[in-house]
């Protein structure tokens, strides 16, 4: 008689849990008028991003995330979405990584960052009614307003350098992910907000305050959670972006990445609106109380 597979069989408890939580957040939005939608997961081109590597498929890539093609629905009218699917990132493993994952992204046509950020708080609060969360002995208190930090603030209050400095001295990385990020997020979660201009991403840059971009990373127990922006729709300042970052991967010794020509074609299009990637697994993570991702999805590469 073949014997079970335990490893699979003991992660039966977090299973359940994870499948009602994606049942949550699946009503969550569909009673609030949001579209579910599908878009390819292997596409001609990502958007351009220094630091984050597609798989390669073929001739084409899967997605590193659905942003594209969403926003290019935003753009043909479709005024709110969301989307859980799978992605992928190269060389992306660790306790808080996993090459292929679960993200949750939703976005809506006449909104900005701030309008996300009370999304989250809803979410959360649909999702965990009692109102608080215990994460590695942490009690995390769910009840908005959550904290708003900027990264500017952050830097004076958490980092051993200013974020001018930082970025001066090309550390900004290292100062976030060593001095800051620990802290954020703790007894309440963290609206990170604000990055400095040169780290907009497809984020517009706040209208009184062009040094700074509309973006913010949500920060929970201190894992960060979710990278939202206020969508940048100038084509124009955005296939610069595009061609800036491009030059930073080959700069690298990075393979060339094609360039979205159709999503930058439409953007002009595109309406005032807001977005949002939300880590999935991570989520399930924090609300199940597990201490890796491994513990929170049915089979890790590992286990193929």
């Amino acid at each position: 008689m073949m014997q079970g597979n335990w490893t699979l069989a003991k992660k039966r408890t977090r299973l359940e849990q994870r499948a009602r939580i994606v049942q949550t957040i699946r009503s969550f939005f569909v009673g609030r008028d949001f579209l579910e939608v599908e878009t390819p997961h292997r596409i001609p081109g990502n958007a351009p991003e220094a630091h984050i590597d597609a798989v390669q498929s073929d001739d084409w890539f899967l997605h590193t995330s659905p942003e594209l093609c969403m926003k290019r629905l935003l753009a043909a009218g479709y005024p709110q979405l969301f989307q859980l699917c799978r992605c992928w990132r190269a060389a992306e493993r660790g306790s808080r990584h996993l090459p292929e994952f679960t993200m949750l992204e939703w976005y809506a046509a006449g909104c900005d960052y701030h309008t996300l950020m009370e999304q989250c708080e809803s979410l959360l609060a649909t999702l965990l009614p009692g109102g608080n969360l215990t994460y590695r002995g942490q009690t995390i208190d769910l009840t908005p307003p959550w904290e708003r930090l900027t990264v500017d603030e952050a830097f004076d209050r958490y980092g051993s350098l200013s974020l001018r400095q930082a970025l001066d001295e090309d550390r900004f990385d290292e100062i976030i992910s060593f001095e800051i990020e620990p802290r954020l997020g703790i007894g309440k979660p963290t609206f990170l907000m604000e990055y400095p201009a040169e780290l907009a991403a497809l984020a517009r840059r706040h209208p009184e305050r062009p040094h700074v971009a509309e973006r913010f990373e949500l920060y929970i127990a201190g894992l960060e959670l979710a990278n939202a922006f206020s969508e940048l729709t100038d084509p124009v300042e955005q296939r610069g972006r595009f061609v800036a970052e491009e030059a930073m991967r080959r700069d690298t010794g990075k393979p060339p990445y094609p360039s979205p020509e159709k999503f930058l074609r439409e953007l002009e299009a595109m309406p005032e609106a807001a977005g949002i990637a939300l880590g999935v697994d991570r989520l399930v993570m924090l609300i199940t109380g597990a201490e890796t991702i491994d513990e929170i999805v049915a089979f890790t590469p590992e286990l193929l």
